[in-house]
């Protein structure tokens, strides 16, 4: 899940799997040899794969989670940096081909101009009654600290119920469960009324060949009618277990990053300085953690809160969300949704849904202990809601803000946009439509879930991110996000965090409710 309204942050690559990494579905060592930034015309395929050694069935969700773990595909790079090579995701891709052939489904590797970065499609033929279906599952993964974690992020460990690793939840758990469940299908002889296609696309969180360069390049290999990526969240109680609230996310959120610079003069350290850069970048970014933008409430986030007022547990929590879905004037609705935020147990899913958000990604000051250096930057992303304020409005607000300190602020684009490029581009993005609900897909999804999860509310929502559903949506095809384990507060705040896991159970149920969902597409 990227952040960005562009590809998000970070990007030179690691250098590819670890040293012996675990084998599944055909794939053992090496890579293809191709070279970095060709041409698209000259794209060459990778290279054949050796024989198929499949380990796993690949109908058991954690057992597959856990092996793509394994394959180390982070980008690595400079926080808040939206450029780079793209990410490493052959090996990755050769495994799940393996298990798609094993169970005889054609699969097709489309190489990119990055060497050894690839999206691989498989696609379950059916009796074409309708357009196809499509599930993305981004094989790319961010970054580690490794000093951070207390298991090898790359070691999909199980223990205590839980399956450790990066992209556990973000979206590698998520891909696992789409797979095993379509999969179980498809061991079972079934037949579907339409095609299913099973993309495992790269550079979702970072990269130039992503979805966009996919749809650009080959979109006749990936039109659909409708496509599932991540997204929406199944929600528990505050016990932690209990499931609350499903969600299908059927809009995204955009953002982009400004730049945040203070100059001064550089001196011996020993000299006394009443407004170094450092000190007057510090103040800035103090004054901008204080800053609460203003709550808002597009249909969409109304329908959202208003039906887990009535799933959740927590009375206060509800009458606080009550008193938000009542509040007359913005003052109150300011005063309502802050108390609501406050007593969620998922405020980094709630806070976005209600207004512009600040997420401060890094630093950089000094080169020498004795200088006081002239410069000091800061990396800021604003996060957009739908509907919500406009974005030169809310980045005006920012540069009143740190003008006290005098910090400049800069847009950050594509080289060759001017600020005003950028921001129509991302109003432009914010102006997608809302992906309906009077779909077949979402009726199944709405019927699968209340069938997993007895007794839980089930909503369409605004996810709280930006996915690779954009190329698709840009073409109106409706694009639905979901992540269908349950998952706690804890969980969801570790995905692109320290320690990043999934319980067990969630995704084993997860992956029953998808396959529940494709159960209403069999015709036999």
């Amino acid at each position: 899940m990227s952040s960005a309204g562009q590809p998000a942050s970070g990007i030179s690559r690691r250098a590819m799997l670890k040293a012996g990494g675990a084998v599944v579905g055909g794939y053992v060592g090496g890579t293809a040899d191709a070279t970095a930034a060709r041409a698209h015309a000259a794209v060459e395929p990778p290279s054949p794969a050796p024989a198929a050694r499949v380990t796993v069935s690949g109908t058991d969700p954690v057992a597959l989670a856990a092996e793509m773990i394994k394959f180390d595909t982070s980008h690595a790079g400079r926080s808040g940096s939206d450029t780079g090579g793209g990410a490493v995701t052959l090996a990755h891709a050769r495994m799940l081909e393996g298990l798609w052939r094993s169970a005889g489904v054609p699969t097709e590797l489309v190489p990119t101009p990055k060497a050894d970065n690839v999206h691989l499609i498989a696609r379950v033929t059916g009796r074409g009654d309708r357009p196809p279906l499509l599930f993305m599952a981004h094989s790319d993964v961010v970054t580690v600290e490794r000093s951070r974690w207390s298991r090898d992020p790359y070691g999909g460990a199980v223990e205590d119920g839980w399956l450790y690793g990066r992209g556990a939840v973000d979206m590698k758990g998520a891909s696992a469960a789409f797979m095993a469940a379509l999969l179980r299908h498809v061991r079972e002889g079934a037949e579907f009324d339409r095609d299913i296609i099973f993309l495992s696309d790269c550079d979702e969180e970072g990269g130039p060949y992503g979805a966009q360069w996919l749809v650009d390049n080959h979109y006749d290999k990936v039109t659909a009618g409708v496509a599932v990526t991540e997204g929406g969240w199944v929600l528990n109680q505050s016990d932690g277990t209990t499931p609350m609230l499903a969600s299908l996310s059927c809009r995204d959120r955009v953002s982009l990053l400004l730049e945040l610079t203070a100059t001064g003069v550089t001196t011996h350290s020993s000299h006394p300085d009443d407004g170094p850069a450092v000190g007057r970048l510090g103040g800035a970014l103090a004054r901008l953690a204080r800053h609460r933008p203003a709550i808002g409430l597009s249909d969409l986030v109304r329908e959202y809160f208003t039906v887990l007022a009535r799933s959740t547990r927590d009375q206060e929590f509800s009458r606080a969300i009550t008193r938000l879905l009542a509040a007359g004037t913005q003052q109150e609705r300011d005063a309502a949704g802050a108390r609501v935020i406050e007593l969620s147990d998922y405020p980094w899913v709630h806070t976005p849904m209600l207004r512009a958000t600040l997420s401060f990604l890094g630093q950089q000051a000094g080169y020498y202990t004795s200088i006081v250096p002239s410069t000091a930057r800061a990396d800021v992303r604003v996060g957009f809601v739908p509907d919500g304020e406009d974005p030169a409005r809310v980045v005006a607000e920012i540069r009143r803000l740190v003008a006290e300190w005098s910090v400049t602020v800069r847009v950050v684009g594509r080289p060759d946009e001017t600020e005003e490029q950028i921001l129509a581009r991302v109003r432009k993005t914010l102006s997608r439509p809302t992906s309906p609900v009077t779909t077949d897909v979402y009726d199944m999804w709405k019927r699968a879930a209340r069938e997993t999860y007895p007794g839980i509310g089930v909503v369409p929502s605004q996810f709280e991110a930006n996915t690779s559903a954009g190329p698709w949506r840009d073409k109106g095809i409706p694009v639905y996000g979901l992540y269908p384990y349950a998952v706690d507060g804890d969980t969801v705040t570790r995905m692109h965090g320290d320690d990043e896991r999934v319980r067990v159970t969630a995704l084993r149920t997860g992956t029953d409710m998808v396959y529940r969902m494709l159960a209403g597409m069999r015709t036999g």
